[in-house]
């Protein structure tokens, strides 16, 4: 039986799950949500590099990837800085939706599964 490596586990949920060469990331969001949508998105991102590198993975490695959107109308803001990070030779499939978030604050979630070392 393969084992899980978890990482920054919290008692409701852990930021990562790792099992058989494939790293779960739990919906990231912004830590300063006082920035735009922009700002809200470069956070998140820079948070799910940091995730991926620790689980033993990278960007170029996303096998899936959810974008929850507080408003859909944010979806171009969102775009211009999804397109300047994501790796356009490995683009992952994406689902992009409008979603009432936890923190009304919060204009931006992002899910990503990822291949990763075993």
């Amino acid at each position: 039986m393969k084992s899980i490596r978890r990482l920054h586990v919290e008692p409701r949920y852990s930021d990562v799950a790792v099992h058989a060469g494939v790293a779960y990331l739990a919906g990231q969001v912004p830590e300063d949500s006082t920035q735009d949508i922009r700002g809200q998105t470069r956070q998140v991102l820079a948070t799910v590099d940091r995730l991926l590198e620790e689980a033993g993975s990278h960007r170029s490695r996303i096998l899936m990837c959810q974008i929850f959107l507080r408003d859909i109308e944010d979806i171009s803001g969102m775009n211009e800085v999804w397109d300047s990070w994501v790796d356009s030779a490995n683009s992952p499939p994406r689902a992009t939706v409008q979603a009432h978030l936890a923190d009304p604050t919060w204009r931006i979630e992002i899910v990503v599964t990822a291949a990763a070392e075993e």
